[in-house]
C-alpha cells in the first residue's frame, strides 16, 4: 500500500488572502443537533473534511438521509428510527457522543458507542454523565456502550458544570431543549461555537437564553414543538488562527475572511505581543510582522481564554522568537506530544510537566515529522515553510480532519506544499 504524505519545501514565503472555512467544532453538533427537528435541516457553510463524513455516517445508520450540495448539507431526521451508534464510527471521532444528547431528547434512550478520536488527552465524560442525570437520565455501561434511559421522562434542573466543557455543555442543550421546566446550566462553556448550536436551536423553535456566558437557560419545550430549520455554520476560528500563525511566522501580510475577529481576541493580543501588526474588519482579519518574533508566555484556558487548538501553532512562532518563551497547557495532558516533532527540526524545546519551555532556534531544519494531532498536523507543516530544505509530513489524516483543502489554500499564499503518494515501508 502506498502512504499519502504533505511535502514541504521552504520557502519561508506566506503572503495574501484565504477564506476561512465553516467551523468544524460547530458543524458537528449543527448536524447532530438535527435530529430533535424531526425533519430536513439545511445547514449552510459545512467544511468538506473528513469529521463531517464521519457524523453524515453516524446520522445516517440512525436513519436519517444526508445530502451534500457544495458547502450545504441538508439533514432529514424525519425517518430516524435508530437509537444506537455504531463503535466502528464512533471510535473514530470523540464529537460522535454529541448524538447522546439529542437522541435522549428526541427518543428517551440512547445507546452510544464510548468516544474516540485524537489522542491529545483522556477527555474523560463524566461531566456529559453527570449532568444528563441531573435532568433525569439513567447510565449503564455495557460492553463498551453507554444505554441511557429516562424512566421518568426529562425534568429541569441547575446543573453546575465542574469545567467549563463544551461538549457537557452541547449534550446538556440538546437534551434540556425538551425537558420539563427550566434548565440552569451554571460554569458553561462559552465559545462562539457554543452560541451557534444555540442559535440553531432557537431557530428550530427551541427557547434558550445566556448562549456566550457562564450561565445558560433552557425553557423547555414539548419535542412537538420543534421543527427543522436552515441555518448557516459560523467560521472555523482555529483555521483562521493557523493561517494568521502562518502569517506571523513568514512576516505576511496574509487576510482570513469569514470569521469574527471578537473570537480570537487573545490570540490576535499575543500575536502583537510577539511583535506583529494586527488590522481587523468586520469579517476579516490581516496579520503582517516586519522586526523579528519575541518570545511570549501563554497559557491555554476555555473560551474566551486562549484556545488550546491554537497552542501547537503558537509553540511554533515561540520556537522561532528571539529568546525563552513559556507555554502552559491547562486543557489537554497530551497536547506537547506536538513538540518532539519540532525538535526533530530543530527546536529546542523543554517539556517540565504540563509547561513547555522553548528557546527560540536561528532556523529550523527539514525533517520527516508525523502529524500527531489535527492542529499539531496543521503547525508542522507550517514549520516545514519556515524551514531549511524538505519536510516530509506523515500521518496527514490527522490533518483532513479539520482543513478543508490545507494544502491547496497554503499553495494560494505561495506555499511550495504538495500532496503526494510514496511506498509505505519508508521510515521515519
Amino acid at each position: 500500500m502506498a502512504e499519502e504524505i504533505i511535502i514541504v519545501q521552504g520557502n519561508n514565503t506566506l503572503s495574501g488572502e484565504v477564506a476561512v472555512s465553516g467551523a468544524k467544532n460547530s458543524a458537528l453538533k449543527l448536524i447532530a443537533a438535527a435530529i430533535l427537528g424531526q425533519g430536513a435541516s439545511s445547514i449552510h457553510n459545512v467544511p468538506l473534511i473528513s469529521d463531517i463524513e464521519v457524523m453524515s455516517e453516524v446520522l445516517r445508520r440512525l436513519g436519517a438521509t444526508v445530502t451534500r450540495d457544495g458547502h450545504t448539507l441538508t439533514v432529514d431526521t424525519s425517518a430516524v428510527n435508530n437509537h444506537e451508534t455504531p463503535y466502528e464510527l464512533v471510535s473514530k471521532m470523540r464529537a460522535s457522543i454529541s448524538v447522546l444528547g439529542p437522541l435522549v431528547g428526541r427518543f428517551g434512550c440512547a445507546r452510544v458507542a464510548m468516544p474516540g478520536g485524537c489522542q491529545i488527552g483522556a477527555r474523560k465524560i463524566d461531566m456529559h454523565l453527570v449532568g444528563l442525570e441531573a435532568l433525569g437520565v439513567e447510565f449503564v455501561i455495557d460492553h463498551g456502550f453507554l444505554e441511557a434511559t429516562t424512566p421518568n421522562g426529562l425534568r429541569g434542573t441547575h446543573v453546575v458544570l465542574d469545567f467549563p466543557s463544551v461538549g457537557a455543555t452541547e449534550n446538556l442543550l440538546m437534551a434540556s431543549v425538551v425537558a420539563d421546566g427550566r434548565t440552569i446550566i451554571e460554569n458553561a462553556a462559552c465559545e462562539p461555537e457554543i452560541v451557534d448550536l444555540v442559535n440553531m436551536l432557537v431557530a428550530m423553535g427551541a427557547k434558550v437564553t445566556g448562549a456566550g456566558t457562564s450561565i445558560i437557560e433552557v425553557e423547555g419545550v414539548s419535542l412537538d414543538a420543534l421543527h427543522p430549520c436552515e441555518h448557516t455554520t459560523v467560521g472555523d476560528r482555529i483555521e483562521a488562527g493557523t493561517f494568521l500563525a502562518g502569517g506571523a511566522l513568514t512576516g505576511g501580510p496574509v487576510t482570513v475572511r469569514g470569521i469574527d475577529p471578537s473570537y480570537l481576541r487573545v490570540a490576535l493580543m499575543k500575536l502583537q505581543a510577539m511583535g506583529c501588526e494586527i488590522e481587523c474588519g468586520k469579517d476579516w482579519i490581516t496579520v503582517r510582522r516586519s522586526g523579528k518574533l519575541v518570545p511570549i508566555d501563554i497559557q491555554t484556558l476555555p473560551h474566551p481564554g486562549f484556545p488550546t487548538d491554537l497552542q501547537a501553532q503558537f509553540m511554533l512562532l515561540a520556537a522561532c522568537a528571539e529568546g525563552m518563551s513559556v507555554i502552559t497547557e491547562n486543557v489537554f495532558e497530551n497536547r506537547f506530544m506536538f513538540a518532539s516533532e519540532l525538535m526533530r527540526m530543530g527546536a529546542d524545546i523543554t517539556i517540565e510537566d504540563h509547561h513547555a519551555l522553548v528557546r527560540g532556534v536561528e532556523r529550523l531544519q527539514g525533517a520527516d515529522v508525523s502529524s500527531t494531532d489535527l492542529r499539531a498536523g496543521a503547525a508542522i507543516v507550517l514549520a516545514g515553510i519556515v524551514a531549511e530544505g524538505e519536510t516530509r509530513v506523515h500521518t496527514i489524516g490527522h490533518i483532513d480532519r479539520g482543513y478543508e483543502d490545507y494544502v491547496g489554500k497554503l499553495v494560494s499564499l505561495g506555499a511550495d506544499v504538495v500532496r503526494t503518494q510514496i511506498n509505505d515501508t519508508t521510515t521515519l
